[in-house]
């Protein structure tokens, strides 16, 4: 049996910022075809800041903690300072992941980096 680190414990057992947003600025989603796992993020962005994040996240423990620790960490930051969180920055912000659960933090990224595209496009089709 995979033993999780504390915060990730933590992470699964009260999941910061879990739901949907009514009219969000952007929606995510990723899944792992090989283990069914599946993210969407929703993100609100006032001023290039993303103000809020919410996800639903059907999968293991490790999905649901990285997706708890993915809006936290971008919460409060600008679009570019957003795209920067990566995986592994979200796997050392739990205390690190086994290689097994890496994908886990792979989803995460992958979510966040579709909701920032969909912000890019509903922005580009509001100024049309």
């Amino acid at each position: 049996m995979e033993r999780y680190s504390e915060k990730i414990m933590d992470h699964f057992k009260n999941p910061r910022n879990v739901g949907e947003m009514v009219n969000p600025s952007g929606v995510g989603n990723a899944g792992n075809p090989v283990c069914g796992d599946t993210m969407q993020l929703h993100i609100k962005v006032a001023d290039n800041i993303i103000i809020d994040a919410k996800f639903k996240t059907f999968g293991c423990g490790a999905a649901i903690a990285t997706s708890s620790m993915m809006t936290e960490l971008i919460i409060n930051r600008t679009i570019d300072e957003a795209m920067a969180v990566s995986n592994k920055t979200v796997a050392d912000a739990l205390g690190g992941l086994s290689q097994a659960k890496m994908h886990c933090s792979v989803l995460a990224e992958q979510a966040l980096g579709s909701a920032i595209d969909d912000y890019h496009t509903r922005r580009k089709e509001a100024d049309l």
